[in-house]
């Protein structure tokens, strides 16, 4: 399985957002690119996909921007990056199905690995990995 840039920038907005979480305040786009050294343009199509998460609330005006809905340790790392990258499936075979599945050699180890990074990513959330 290989994250895209679409995950691992996916995580480090809403790890930009946990950050300032208890401050309640709104993190603008452009403050997370100038910080991550992103493309503002990027980070905008990003939050398109994310916004399917139902992760964040927005507001517009000088002082707006996004932040956290819930707070970090209500997101996984799984979640985030299932909306991000649309699938964390090691093989096509488990996200498409295989007509071979039963007959197949290697389906199990496909399978067996799936379920161990499904498991770690669900898991972990955005608290364990916030800088202190």
């Amino acid at each position: 399985m290989k994250i895209s840039t679409k995950g691992r920038y996916g995580l480090l907005i809403m790890l930009d957002l946990a950050s300032e979480y208890e401050s309640g305040r709104f993190v603008s786009l452009k403050e997370i690119a100038d910080k991550e050294n992103i493309s503002l343009k990027y980070l905008e199509k990003l939050m398109l996909n994310l916004k399917k998460g139902d992760f964040f609330i927005s507001s517009t005006g000088t002082s707006g921007g996004y932040k956290l809905k819930n707070s970090p340790d209500k997101y996984t790392l799984g979640d985030i990056l299932r909306v991000a990258e649309g699938d964390l499936n090691v093989t096509s075979c488990l996200t498409d199905g295989c007509p071979m599945e039963h007959k197949c050699k290697s389906f199990k180890i496909w399978k067996d690995l799936n379920d161990v990074i499904a498991n770690h990513l669900d898991s972990k959330t955005l608290k364990d990995y916030m800088e202190e």
